[in-house]
């Protein structure tokens, strides 16, 4: 079998490079190097990827033995039929090391074409390190690296650039856009940046807030076998991806122009304000599984997929995605609807296991930030509890005090939460249990005890389950 590279390969073509992406991997190359793939398959795009590696060690060789090509295997549910497809990706140029080569990186900021940087450098990635220098070494920072190269080409040009840049951060942080902003502005202040290069950055470099949402497991050990077998090359690189992907940037109308994906059939949305898609995003994709977990893994399940997959279950958390959720939010119902029927899919993937635990971890915040708003709205908007939700945060307490069974639950949160609830599951009735819990303005930035009508939903779901439990037994 063939090693794939672009002697291997006939026709590739080598377009001129028009996005610096900082970040190698599973995700970018899942996802963005993915999307100008195919861009420059169906519009006139017609640009390559710069791979930067962001710390000295990395994928960067391992690419570059392959010339920048690899596969993207795609498999999953779409419109209740399962997919597997695979696309070799010929969007990637390859992978530079500043470490290795520091002028060569600052040289890639001299090219007329470019016109976006894109990154996932990981949540911890967009941070400004006061310690980092700019003369003497590479920075250490991703923002300080940013910098750096911005200022080169801010020199290079003598601040009569070709194009405007427009900068494309897919951490997953709010606000990535701003905040990597910010960091910049902190590295001109540091190392005494002139005020005319502070304006160019604020006027001709377009920061971006960007959401991005697909889940890329990698590299497929269980079946690349048959999947090498199938594409008929060595690719130890291939990415594997479930079908759904979501980009939405918020941005001028004029980056349409730089990038058509209107003409491309992707889903990528360009707006002026993003926060309706992150709360749609967090509320029914993320809220759902954070809500259906306590009650699914105190009944027996581990898995996502043989949730949605029972009957009863099945039914109890479309009802709560469909009739207590989508209700909450701003967006237009279809396009709600449309999103849920997208993660309904996602959800029945049965080639990733996505284990009930796993999306536990962490589950207090999470319960916090993706379903108590839920239920607020709901019983603000409707004078009375979703009976759903609401059972679910009655099973969260079950979850997080003596479960249904002699085994305990295995948690994953911060010590503090936990021993607050255990203490509050020891009161002596429900009553004094859930007036404990809901009156913890620590845990909820509020006191929730003083609504009413959670506050009598909860306790009488609280009863409920109790009950239901001594029939069991």
């Amino acid at each position: 079998m063939k090693q794939l590279n672009r002697s291997s390969v006939p026709e590739v073509l080598e377009r001129p490079i028009k996005v610096i992406q900082f970040g190698e991997g599973n995700f970018l190359r899942g996802f963005t190097d993915w999307i100008v793939d195919i861009l420059n398959e169906q519009t006139n795009f017609h640009g390559d990827i710069q791979i930067v590696q962001p710390l000295e060690k990395g994928m960067g060789e391992a690419i570059n033995s392959q010339d920048g090509l690899y596969h993207v295997h795609l498999e999953g549910v779409h419109k209740g039929e399962k997919i597997q497809k695979t696309r070799l990706i010929t969007s990637v140029r390859g992978v530079l090391n500043p470490y290795d080569n520091y002028n060569a990186f600052l040289k890639i900021a001299e090219n007329t074409d470019l016109e976006f940087i894109i990154s996932n450098t990981t949540e911890a990635g967009i941070v400004f390190d006061p310690t980092d220098e700019f003369h003497s070494s590479v920075p250490k920072s991703f923002p300080g690296k940013l910098t750096a190269l911005l200022h080169h080409r801010y020199q290079y040009f003598k601040g009569s650039l070709p194009t405007d840049l427009v900068i494309l951060p897919c951490e997953l942080i709010e606000k990535n856009g701003k905040k990597l902003q910010e960091c910049i502005l902190k590295y001109c202040e540091q190392w005494s940046f002139s005020e005319d290069f502070k304006q160019w950055l604020t006027k001709n470099v377009i920061f971006c807030n960007t959401l991005v949402d697909r889940i890329v497991p990698g590299f497929p050990k269980e079946n690349i076998t048959d999947i090498q077998n199938q594409i008929g090359y060595g690719d130890n690189l291939v990415v594997k991806a479930e079908p759904f992907h979501l980009w939405v940037i918020e941005g001028p109308n004029k980056i349409r122009k730089q990038l058509p994906f209107e003409k491309s059939g992707l889903n990528i949305v360009l707006t002026q304000d993003l926060s309706p898609y992150r709360t749609r995003k967090v509320r029914i994709l993320n809220g759902a599984h954070t809500a259906i977990v306590p009650v699914a893994y105190l009944n027996g399940f581990r898995e996502v997929l043989d949730v949605v997959e029972d009957p009863k279950m099945g039914v109890f958390l479309n009802q709560i995605i469909y009739n207590e959720i989508i209700p909450t939010l701003d967006l237009p119902k279809t396009e709600l609807e449309a999103y849920a029927n997208a993660v309904w899919d996602r959800f029945r993937n049965p080639f990733i296991s996505h284990a009930l635990l796993d999306i536990a971890l962490n589950s207090i915040s999470k319960f916090k930030v993706r379903v108590l708003p839920s239920i607020l709205t709901y019983i603000k908007k409707y004078g009375e509890a979703p009976e759903g939700l609401i059972s679910c945060f009655a099973h969260f307490l079950f979850f997080h005090g003596d479960g249904f069974g002699p085994e305990p639950v295995p948690l994953r949160d911060d010590e503090e939460s936990i021993a607050f609830l255990k203490k509050a599951w020891a009161k002596e009735n429900t009553k004094q249990m859930v007036k404990q819990v809901l009156s913890n303005t620590n845990l909820w930035d509020m006191n929730l005890y003083d609504n009413e009508v959670l506050r009598l939903a909860l306790i009488q779901q609280m009863e409920i389950i109790f009950l239901t439990q001594k029939k069991r037994a």
